[in-house]
């Protein structure tokens, strides 16, 4: 609870003041700096054929030599690009890619806006092995929450794998092993496979939206999961110069409203209300929505 509070003062500060967060809230064990991805120049990323994903929608994508590649320092082979809805809450993605024959795909994510900024960075070690299931495969997997920021109706995934990852490989877990530890049998000291990293493999990408509290969800700092990362600029809308001032009774029901969906946790709503009521011309509207989370927490 007291992180839940620490991330709705943070969040706080910056609406209060008007000022954006940072394109990036830290998330755990993954260094977010943008410095250290790989530069892709703008016009390169205009060439790319984006992919439309709809919620609680899986993708699969082969990624084979003949597909689309992306002229950039260190990013080798082909690439997968994503275009993903925006204005629907926070956005829960799985990013999955299956060992097969002794190999895998290591990817890399680079979460770019509307304006296709870099906005978050996922490197390979984000995705890590795990073990095979009923339903899975041998794989490398990862889980990242994005928030969109209010006005944006498009955000884009960019996948592919670097110089640096085709150098490595991935331990496995050996079937018998497995079977062992699945049985409560005694494990055998066997050597594990391994799987050489590949420019070529199956990725699977699951997304899902949470209609519950969106940029509030989980603590910014120090989880046993990813915190959501906040994709663009949460600054307040400029006020229109013309704007008319907005009537009493008009915020004092945008107020009430926005108070009533935070109570009811339905944050996302609070949000819509409070974008809504400053292209209106409220100035209290922002208050509210903060007073109301920061009881709420």
């Amino acid at each position: 609870m007291k992180m839940k509070k620490l991330a709705a003062l943070c969040l706080s500060a910056a609406l209060l003041t008007g000022s954006a967060l940072p394109a990036l809230a830290e998330i755990n064990l993954v260094p977010q700096d943008l410095s250290s991805a790989p530069a892709v120049p703008p016009e390169n990323l205009q060439r790319l054929s984006w992919q439309p994903l709809a919620a609680a929608q899986t993708q699969t994508t082969k990624l084979a030599n003949s597909g689309q590649t992306l002229n950039a320092p260190h990013i080798a082979g082909p690439v997968a690009a994503y275009s993903l809805p925006a204005n629907i809450g926070e956005l829960t993605l799985t990013l999955s890619s299956e060992v097969a024959n002794g190999q895998v795909f290591a990817p890399n994510v680079l979460v770019l806006d509307e304006n296709m900024r870099p906005a978050a960075w996922f490197p390979s070690r984000y995705f890590t092995y795990q073990k095979p299931g009923v339903m899975a495969a041998d794989r490398l997997e990862g889980v990242m929450k994005l928030t969109p920021a209010l006005g944006q109706q498009k955000i884009y995934l960019l996948v592919f794998t670097t110089d640096s990852d085709l150098t490595q490989t991935t331990t496995l877990l050996d079937p018998a092993k497995a079977y062992a530890q699945g049985t409560g049998h005694a494990v055998p000291d066997i050597p594990d496979p391994i799987a050489s990293h590949s420019r070529e493999g199956t990725i699977k990408l699951k997304m899902q939206t949470s209609s519950g509290s969106s940029i509030l969800v989980g603590p910014l700092f120090g989880s046993s999961g990813p915190s959501a990362v906040t994709v663009g600029n949460t600054a307040a809308p400029a006020a229109k110069a013309h704007a008319e001032p907005i009537m009493h009774d008009t915020e004092r029901y945008f107020n009430q409203q926005i108070t009533q969906a935070v109570n009811s946790g339905n944050i996302d709503k609070a949000l819509k209300l409070l974008d809504e009521a400053e292209r209106v011309g409220s100035t209290s509207a922002r208050r509210t929505f903060i007073s109301s989370v920061k009881g709420k927490g």
